[in-house]
């Protein structure tokens, strides 16, 4: 299941890439028209801007806004930032392998196979979605 961070933060995301004339937007304003808690939001907003897709504005007209173009912004990254690991299960996990202190052998377990399956059909979904994808027309 989605967490809220995340499902917050691409609100906010698709927000902020939506608006036209790319200024700085407040935290308040974002909050307001997404439905979002605005210290929770303060929070997702900081990693998003930590992390490459932000800038932020202090004082006067000040506030959050993208800073890539929204075409060039993949879910895949996005979804890492926030999300963390896409695979449910570390063993199946690109990035973040482990293997599972439960299973003898990777090969026969049944498990590992679906799970295969559902992080490459999502990473597929990811990697082929952009910021883009998600503004509104």
């Amino acid at each position: 299941m989605l967490s809220k961070k995340t499902k917050y933060g691409l609100k906010a995301l698709t927000f902020l890439a939506s608006q036209k004339d790319k200024k700085p937007v407040q935290i308040a304003e974002i909050a307001n028209k997404e439905n979002i808690s605005q210290k929770f939001l303060e929070t997702i907003l900081l990693s998003l801007r930590k992390t490459g897709f932000l800038g932020s504005k202090k004082g006067k007209g000040g506030g959050y806004y993208i800073i890539k173009d929204p075409s060039e912004i993949k879910m895949t990254d996005v979804m890492r930032v926030l999300e963390g690991p896409i695979s449910m299960v570390p063993c199946v996990s690109l990035n973040f392998y482990e293997k599972c202190d439960d299973c003898p052998d990777e090969t026969t377990c049944g498990v590992h196979k679906l799970m295969l399956q559902v992080r490459d059909s999502n990473l597929e979904v990811y990697r082929n979605t952009m910021l883009s994808d998600l503004i509104p027309s």
